[in-house]
């Protein structure tokens, strides 16, 4: 009997990696770690995995078989194998002594990519700095289409060319084409992009001369036989997200080849893609493209309503089978748009809403949100037709990829990101499987017509899907993430900013062949469907006692701020000086949210050339700054010109501009378009200030009880379900757990993640210990948003800030932390504890650290709380978030808090 899939899968070994790691750990081996130069000398942070990548080459090189000609890299899509080729150059050209180097792919549009990537210094795409210096010497990267007989020291030799091309070299004589003697004279590094297709003699077990791996294999052997070989043959490094290791002559091609693997799955569960939703439906085409539309149109909503980027654009792509369907279908959307009314998209979505079809989770909280603004539909519908006008539509059907680049779509495929780039929507066959670097892209949806259902099919749609969940870097409240950055957040923010949906039939046969293509590439991905809900109910004891029949929990009270006193731009919280000062970001560094702050040396200039019109030019660029809108938020300005020159506002022609720069610049150095750039940024991170500052409540001291009974109660709860499970899965973080024999938990299950469920545990482990001296009531209440929503009178149930001078900041909004622990005594002195597990880190973690605060300063501030006179033997306090690393220490305040806390303080 032969071997399942899952067999072949567990019967792999790479040799290579292995000895890699042992020679890594090795004790008589020397440490090796990323050299200076690299980090240096590259736009981007070298990732953790990349560097584990770097390691394994270099210690195939060093320790383990230096003569090791051929590796393969075998890398999920969108994990940065370009910028690992770019430190590659770098690690060969200084440690190895290669000077010429040969990229090679088979489509022009990834060619083109990789110019810009390794070659065009002016490009937003480029990965190298700027200036490049190794050991105090400046290297230039010059691009060739042949490799310079005589060689200039410190340069760095780059032919670029499609396999195609320098096959053709090979094995036709023409003038002026690199032919076998040119790889023979100096040695060549072969950097060979999606290798998987570099594989036909292998594939056919027979020999050809004249395919594409003959001439890679040729180029890699041409050194093998110089009588002047002087210890540098050429290398062949090769990459590929997709390799078949299950065909057993291309497992053995590679066996001992392959010096580092990072699947999908590592880069999705270390988080550095977008989730993977499918919304399966049996919808007609035509509803699906309206629903995709309300879709895409309700997270660039969303977006603009939580401090995310005004240039945040999803888009989405639509995926047909043939080129005439997909023109046709291009033609039907067009025609879709153009005559939508207000009147009939809400017949549209309160059909929907009943059809089984869209039992989908996003789509229901689209349909919510657009059903809650039924009277803004009009302006809506009149967003919708603007940015989904035929002029914001490509179709990238070109049958020849030559019409693709002559007409300039591969430059607006490949900047869809861009603020200039409108475009929202991409129909298109299979052109974009390989070679789109596209990382907005939110909605990918399956035409039906004409689609077919077989294995190979549905391998390009798993291709595709992979490709598109790239993550999307955008700003929240001014901070980029090239993680995700809401795994352990229990809000909707995930599903809807770093959620990749694919919108496709629901038919069994074609679902179960999907899904067997999504594991083949190790693809973790799940239905976005509205699961059951699970009933979640308040224990029957429980509502017997006293506590549930009479208790409280307390608040405290948040007044009204009235417009009036938002008449200086000081009141938002934004800590407006005459004296600007600002770093200027003179390169684009990727800093992970989880890093510390990159260590550079600078200094500070005074920048004369400033004055009032870069903050004109700074607000006329931002839609946010248009006056009716400003208005909204800044309503004591009568006027753009009071908010820009006013001595309350910005007082812009009394500004002074000082930039931190790097200690080698020069005031003549910087642009006005640096300058520009700079306010730019200011003028953003004012408007999210503005924003999250014009909050028309506030808190003060005084806390009020709120009746247990009316927001303690049953409530639903769905859970997520993943069918396409790794070992990576994180959503299964998310249990649903039986609580029926913990008396101290009121709920019958708690529906918690890791983190949630430890902390409960913890209590579990301490109820003794406090029924000893709480003798009344010891119990655990889990405050879940879930339930919020459900109440009517959800909007009580918030903590406020009530400090006088917060260092953390002032916020406004309040919020609910997720658990309080409640505790009476035998005298009914009451202890109230609020507790809030925080999972996260980095910037993130510390965005959230105001809240913290506020739990701190109630514990150490009792004074300043204000209780009606027969609340006097209440005692509210907060604790330290419970986290993964200091959940102990969490523990332990809690238990001093209620070791020298009882009724004999009062």
């Amino acid at each position: 009997m032969g071997k399942s899939k899952t067999e072949v899968k567990r019967a792999l070994k790479f040799p290579l990696i292995e000895e890699a790691a042992q020679a890594e750990n090795s004790l008589f081996h020397s440490a090796w770690e990323v050299p200076e130069y690299i980090n240096k000398n590259l736009v981007h942070n070298i990732r953790p995995y990349q560097i584990q990548a770097l390691n394994n080459y270099h210690f195939s090189q060093v320790q383990i078989n230096p003569s090791k000609q051929h590796v393969l890299f075998n890398m999920a899509t969108g994990s940065g194998k370009t910028d690992l080729m770019a430190a590659l150059i770098l690690y060969l050209f200084k440690d190895r002594g290669y000077q010429n180097f040969l990229f090679t792919v088979n489509t022009n549009s990834v060619l083109l990519k990789t110019i810009d990537n390794l070659v065009h210094a002016n490009s937003e795409k480029y990965l190298f700095t700027k200036k490049i210096e190794i050991d105090g010497k400046r290297i230039a990267i010059q691009q060739v289409t042949r490799y310079p007989r005589f060689q200039q020291a410190n340069t760095i030799y780059l032919k670029l060319a499609t396999v195609q091309d320098v096959s053709s070299d090979l094995f036709t004589v023409k003038e002026n084409a690199m032919g076998l003697n040119d790889y023979e004279h100096a040695p060549v590094a072969v950097l060979a992009d999606e290798a998987h297709h570099y594989s036909a003699s292998t594939k056919s077990e027979r020999e050809n001369e004249h395919t594409w791996e003959s001439a890679i294999s040729k180029i890699l052997a041409a050194r093998d036989t110089v009588e002047t070989y002087e210890g540098q043959k050429n290398l062949l490094l090769e990459f590929t997200a997709t390799v078949d290791f299950e065909q057993e002559s291309i497992y053995n091609k590679y066996q001992d080849k392959v010096v580092y693997r990072y699947p999908l799955s590592s880069f999705m569960h270390d988080g550095y893609s977008k989730e993977v939703k499918r919304i399966e439906t049996s919808a007609s085409d035509d509803e699906k493209m309206l629903n995709v539309v309300l879709l895409s149109q309700f997270r660039k909503y969303w977006a603009q309503n939580n401090n995310v980027t005004s240039t945040f654009k999803p888009v989405i792509m639509f995926k047909s089978a043939q080129i005439a369907v997909s023109k046709k279908i291009n033609k039907r959307f067009n025609e879709i748009i153009s005559r939508l009314k207000a009147k009939d998209l809400l017949r549209f979505i309160e059909r929907q809403e009943l059809l089984d079809s869209n039992n989908n989770a996003v789509l229901e909280l689209a349909y919510k949100y657009y059903l809650e603004n039924k009277d803004k539909l009009a302006r809506i519908v009149s967003d919708i037709k603007h940015d989904f006008d035929a002029k914001n539509v490509l179709n990238a059907n070109d049958s020849t990829e030559s019409n693709i680049l002559e007409k300039g779509q591969y430059k607006i495929l490949n900047t869809l990101e861009s603020p200039n780039n409108f475009y929202r929507v991409v129909f298109a066959v299979a052109k974009l499987t390989e070679g789109w670097d596209v990382l907005n892209l939110y909605d990918i949806v399956r035409i039906s017509e004409g689609a077919a259902t077989s294995k190979s099919a549905t391998m390009v749609e798993a291709q595709l899907i992979g490709r598109g969940s790239r993550y999307y870097p955008f700003e929240l409240n001014g901070e980029k993430s090239y993680k995700r950055r809401f795994d352990n957040d229990p809000s909707n923010q995930q599903l809807i900013l770093e959620t990749l949906h694919y919108h496709t039939m629901n038919e069994s046969q074609y679902l179960k062949q999907l899904r067997n293509s999504l594991e083949q590439m190790d693809l973790p991905t799940g239905k976005d469907s509205k699961n059951p809900p699970v009933e979640m109910k308040l224990k029957a004891e429980f509502k017997k006692t006293d506590v549930y029949k009479f208790g409280k929990i307390y608040y405290n009270q948040a007044i009204n701020v009235p417009e009036s006193y938002f008449d200086s731009i000081q009141k938002y919280g934004i800590d407006h000086r005459l004296d600007i000062q600002r770093d200027l970001n003179y390169s684009s560094q990727e800093v992970d949210y989880m890093d510390n702050d990159v260590i550079t040396s600078t200094k500070t200039i005074s920048i004369n050339r400033f004055d009032q019109r870069y903050i004109e030019k700074a607000i006329h660029t931002l839609d946010f700054y248009k006056f009716n809108n400003l208005k909204k938020y800044v309503p004591c300005i009568s006027s753009m010109r009071e908010f820009i020159y006013g001595e309350k506002w910005l007082n812009a022609k009394n500004l002074r501009l000082f930039l931190t720069v790097p200690v080698e610049y020069k005031e003549e150095n910087l642009t006005a378009d640096e300058i520009l750039t700079v306010m730019i940024n200011l003028m953003k991170e004012y408007q999210l200030k503005i924003k999250s500052g014009y909050v028309k409540q506030r808190g003060t001291h005084k806390f009020i009880g709120y009746p247990i009974k009316n927001y303690l109660s049953d409530y639903n709860k769905r859970v997520p379900k993943y069918d396409t499970q790794t070992e990576f899965d994180k959503t299964q973080d998310i249990k649903i757990y039986e609580m029926a024999d913990d008396a101290y938990y009121v709920y019958e299950k708690a529906i918690v993640n890791r983190l949630e469920y430890q902390l409960i545990e913890r209590v579990k482990g301490h109820i003794q210990q406090l029924r000893d001296k709480y003798q009344k009531a010891v119990y655990l209440f889990r405050m879940d948003e879930t339930m919020h929503r459900e109440s009517a009178k959800s909007e009580y149930l918030k903590l406020h800030q009530f400090q006088k001078d917060p260092k953390c900041g002032i916020h406004l909004t309040g919020y609910q932390p997720d658990f309080i622990l409640f505790l009476e005594d035998t005298n009914n002195f009451y202890f109230q504890i609020f507790i809030e597990p925080k999972g996260m880190s980095g910037k993130r973690f510390e965005s959230e650290l105001w809240k913290e605060e506020l739990l701190l300063y109630m514990t150490n501030h009792q004074g300043e709380m204000e209780f009606t006179e027969d609340e006097a033997n209440v005692r509210i306090s907060g604790l330290k978030f419970y986290t993964d690393g200091d959940g102990r220490g969490t523990m332990k305040q809690l238990l001093e808090l209620t070791r020298h806390t009882s009724s004999n303080d009062f």
